[in-house]
């Protein structure tokens, strides 16, 4: 987890931004952030970065943005690297955690700390075929609104 002093981090995770609202989807290699990202972007969401994630405190907010040599590629297994639209600069409201143990009725209000910015977060099983539509689910109850 990021110290409160730091105001830049790359993060190893995917990023994708619905409705203007980026959130962060984090899990080990081989949780689901990719394909994850990929069934949100197949519900309209635009991709932000795959894997990698530079993000950057800016008034109390965090932007996120992809990595240079990885802008616009998200990696699509069993299809490789594949190109596609990218959104940059886009505002981090919900910090997604697919190696967390997800609770049947978990308690409101979880939140993680990334580059001294205190985010809402959630745990969610990448496996479920409801996966993408819970994320977007708590984007709406439990995200910060995007400026």
């Amino acid at each position: 987890m990021l110290g409160p002093s730091l105001s830049s981090e790359t993060l190893h995770t995917s990023c994708v931004a619905k409705d203007g609202a980026a959130l962060l989807i984090s899990g080990r290699s081989g949780a689901g952030k990719s394909d994850l990202a990929l069934r949100l972007i197949d519900r309209g969401a635009v991709l932000v970065s795959d894997d990698y994630t530079l993000v950057r405190r800016v008034s109390g907010r965090l932007l996120a943005t992809a990595p240079l040599t990885i802008a616009g590629k998200l990696e699509v297994r069993g299809l490789g690297i594949l190109e596609f639209e990218r959104a940059t600069d886009a505002p981090v409201c919900l910090y997604v955690d697919l190696d967390a143990e997800m609770e049947r009725m978990p308690e409101a209000g979880e939140t993680i700390v990334v580059a001294g910015v205190k985010l809402p977060m959630v745990a969610i099983n990448s496996g479920e075929i409801s996966a993408a539509i819970k994320v977007e689910l708590a984007l709406k109850q439990f995200g910060l609104k995007p400026q």
